[in-house]
């Protein structure tokens, strides 16, 4: 009797909600509401229902390529709004809010893209949010990475319950689209970097499915700026983060503010730890542009339909709050980019961290044992789905600003030598910069010397990263005709300051496009430095104190032949005096 009632509970929701009580057109249907949801469709069903839904909402729809994936497949786009606004200047001139929705960024984590098709076909019928496409463009992405997408498989996701089979992780380069954001390395991400130019959007919802432990919670839902970005923007986003997660609970679910990761990976016990993403993934990089980025995580181990359903909630939910909140959030972003074109002197944080401060949070998980494994060697946790059970865990979410600098006075100085391919970059995201017509010998500005470099020794996403340690000082400098002048005056400035300051988590210099900055590349032989040294300490006694004394205090130092010798190599004329400088200057003047 109870696994009945349970049933007909679950079913009265998909009908009310969305999934049971259709009988849609064939023309705007999905695979995967044909099978149930226990199947998702490969692209070419993408490509007709792009074209269906134009033909079906001609005013209302605009089916749009918006790039080519290395393997030739089109990126396409749904472009929706009763407004008759379908393009971006008609939609800049009426002042109308755009939502991005983007889907399959993840290829194999697809509940985005089946709940985007079934949303968009509820809102144009005024089933769902009705007038919410009268105040507002909707941009829906089905797939962002389409190519691996269709690297089509069923196990593609060992830890995800549905659908029976679906695409891949990375691209077909082996590109995470989702760690491309500031880099851009990816024909994918340079695409949709010049949709996102050409619209503007004032918030992006990024659609996933985590993986991690089992429990009961179905979904999160995170937002920024919350924790960083526009001080202004940071309550607005909690704002339509709490508005959605309302909508959710009371619609069934159980959603989180946080990502639901332990800690200690496998261990409940150990609680969860919120943070602030860098720019690298979506959430961290909008909000330097002054817009909203918000997280959609449903969890793997739901079934598909259940997955769909809560992914289309969610994205009615948000339509509802920009077509109430988002001509005043317009304005208050726009404001946003008026103040970010003041940060020249100003602090900025580039990394965020959670404190050690602590609350303890009632989480909805199973039982479960941690036993040693035969076969890892290691404590393993086994969940018991049978047997619900409230979880009492420590949270920490105080997050604060960790690496915290102060912008330049008044922008950065790209050298001749790195200006074409820093330009293209430049260019990809929207960022303000001008060419220097004339030489400008011994300018007066700021250098970065780094002094302790820290290569990693496997590469990330086809790059060394490096971790720089160092700081800014005073220094002049000639600057050739062809450098670049980046301004830090201009709307996008805290995005030019996360890219081209050394230290920033997703600079250019930590993803290691500068780092033969940081490798020797002449050097004195051993016998020409003994010579070298002794002549040095003949003649400079001071110095001769100074080895002595490095020599009874360093013992690395006293045993390393190489390190001795290089003690008086840097001190000949013969050193690179650029070795570990970061080509990239500031200036504290606009250069004329």
């Amino acid at each position: 009797m109870r696994s009945f009632a349970a049933l007909l509970t679950c079913l009265c929701l998909l009908a009310g909600q969305t999934l049971a009580a259709e009988r849609p057109a064939p023309a705007l249907s999905t695979a995967a509401e044909h099978s149930g949801f226990e199947l998702t469709g490969r692209f070419d069903e993408v490509e007709r229902l792009c074209a269906a839904f134009q033909q079906a909402y001609p005013a209302a729809v605009r089916c749009t390529t918006f790039g080519r994936t290395p393997e030739g497949r089109p990126m396409l786009a749904l472009v929706a709004s009763r407004s008759g606004a379908l393009t971006p200047a008609a939609a800049h001139a009426r002042r109308l809010p755009v939502l991005l929705v983007q889907g399959g960024i993840h290829a194999g984590e697809i509940d985005g893209k089946d709940a985007g098709f079934l949303a968009l076909r509820q809102l144009l019928d005024g089933r769902a949010a009705p007038g919410a496409l009268d105040r507002q463009v909707l941009i829906f992405v089905p797939v962002f990475n389409v190519d691996g997408h269709e690297r089509f498989g069923a196990w593609n996701r060992p830890n995800q319950r549905g659908p029976k089979a679906m695409g891949w992780r990375t691209t077909a380069q082996n590109f995470n689209l989702n760690r491309d954001y500031a880099k851009a390395d990816s024909p994918e991400m340079q695409a949709m970097l010049r949709l996102v130019n050409a619209w503007d959007p004032l918030a992006t919802i990024d659609l996933h499915v985590t993986d991690g432990a089992q429990f009961e919670h179905d979904v999160s839902i995170q937002v920024e700026p919350g924790h960083l970005g526009d001080a202004a923007l940071r309550p607005l986003g909690r704002a339509l983060r709490d508005a959605v997660i309302a909508d959710l609970a009371a619609q069934g679910s159980l959603p989180q503010p946080f990502y639901m990761e332990f800690v200690v990976e496998d261990d409940p016990a150990s609680g969860f730890m919120d943070g602030a993403p860098t720019p690298r993934f979506s959430t961290g990089y909008f909000p330097l542009r002054n817009r909203f980025a918000m997280l959609v995580e449903t969890h793997s181990w739901k079934d598909y339909p259940t997955r769909v359903r809560v992914t289309r909630n969610a994205l009615v939910s948000v339509l509802q709050q920009i077509a109430a909140h988002g001509p005043a959030w317009r304005q208050t972003a726009l404001a946003a980019d008026a103040r970010a074109a003041a940060l020249a002197g100003q602090r900025m944080a580039l990394t965020h961290r959670a404190s050690e401060r602590q609350r303890m949070v009632d989480f909805r998980g199973y039982a479960y044992t941690r036993t040693p494994s035969d076969i890892s060697g290691v404590l393993m946790t086994r969940y018991d789905e049978g047997q619900p059970q409230v979880w009492h865990l420590p949270l920490r979410d105080d997050v604060q600003p960790e690496l915290v600098i102060e912008a330049p006075g008044a922008g950065y100085l790209v050298p001749s030598a790195h200006a074409g391919w820093m330009a293209a970059k430049l260019r990809q995201h929207g960022i303000a910069f001008r060419v220097l017509t004339r030489a400008l010998p011994q300018l007066a500005v700021q250098a970065f010397r780094a002094e302790q470099v820290q290569f990693d020794a496997l590469p990330t996403e086809s790059h060394q990263r490096v971790k720089l340690s160092g700081r800014w000082g005073n220094d002049r400098r000639d600057v050739e005709a062809g450098t670049l002048f980046v301004p830090v005056g201009q709307a996008k400035a805290r995005l030019a300051v996360a890219l081209l300051e050394p230290q920033a988590p997703d600079s250019f210099a930590a993803w290691g496009a500068f780092n033969n900055a940081f490798e020797a590349k002449e050097y004195m032989e051993p016998y020409v430095a003994e010579a070298v040294a002794r002549a040095q300490l003949a003649a400079d006694s001071a110095l001769a104190a100074a080895f002595q004394k490095r020599l009874a205090e360093d013992p690395a130092f006293a045993k390393s032949p190489a390190m001795r010798l290089e003690f008086f190599y840097r001190r000949h004329a013969s050193w690179d005096e650029r070795l570990n400088l970061y080509p990239v200057l500031r200036t504290d003047v606009s250069p004329r």
